[in-house]
């Protein structure tokens, strides 16, 4: 998006989740239930489970809150969430991918279709637009580790990573998805935890964006993020 880091935009992902913490508290401890319930409860054992518990400890979520997640998976009367995707364009024909996890499709299909032509959007059919994206793990480190770009390249060669970029912000770090894991595991002994580590939807052809477009773009992926079945919404802006 034109004025706006690369770094800047995968923050931008937590959208207006980050200004309702309880909302994004319910989400996290949603994700880290469904990972500790479909796998192993020990995250050791569990890429899914260790990913979420990260991501909610990054958010500064109470470990008492993520233990209570884990151990509810094994409750009689857990609920049985199923993880979905819906695709479409926001303003300026700008590609749109939305992962959910919702108890009930028939309630969240409508709802999503609802905030896409709310604002200037059109939801599609599924695959009507991940052909546009490359699956791919990302790990952010800020700059604050004080590491320099040449340090960094010398650490990331004995690791199967695909690419790195650096900026004054810091350092994307991109893996193929099936590497993720073992990437962030490797990184994590050599520097501490990540500011940010995901899973994501990288665009094949990004689209450079004018200030009013990113402004009305924004407010989409901030609308899909204040649903309670939204987890994580990407799109093809530069």
């Amino acid at each position: 998006m034109s004025g706006h880091s690369k770094w800047h935009n995968i923050q931008h992902k937590k959208g207006a989740a980050d200004a309702a913490r309880s909302g994004l508290f319910t989400k996290l401890a949603r994700e880290i239930t469904m990972a500790a319930k479909l796998g192993d409860k020990n995250p050791d054992n569990n890429p899914r489970l260790r990913l979420a518990i990260l991501t909610a400890r990054k958010n500064s979520m109470p470990n008492d809150n993520i233990k209570r997640a884990i151990e509810k998976a094994s409750g009689a009367n857990t609920e049985s969430y199923e993880a979905v995707r819906y695709e479409g364009y926001g303003p300026g024909a700008v590609p749109v991918i939305v992962e959910a996890l919702t108890d009930n499709p028939r309630r969240t299909v409508p709802e999503i279709r609802n905030i896409f032509g709310k604002n200037g959007g059109n939801m599609g059919e599924e695959g009507s637009v991940v052909f546009m994206f490359t699956r791919a793990g990302q790990i952010m480190y800020p700059a604050s580790i004080g590491k320099t770009e040449d340090e960094m390249m010398e650490i990331i060669m004995e690791a199967d990573v695909d690419n790195m970029e650096a900026s004054e912000e810091g350092f994307i770090i991109t893996t193929k998805p099936e590497d993720f894991i073992n990437v962030q595991k490797f990184l994590a002994d050599k520097l501490g935890e990540p500011e940010q580590a995901e899973l994501t939807w990288l665009p094949n052809m990004p689209m450079d964006l004018d200030d009013e477009a990113y402004a009305k773009l924004e407010k989409l992926v901030d609308a899909l993020d204040a649903n309670d079945d939204v987890q994580k919404v990407f799109t093809a802006a530069e």
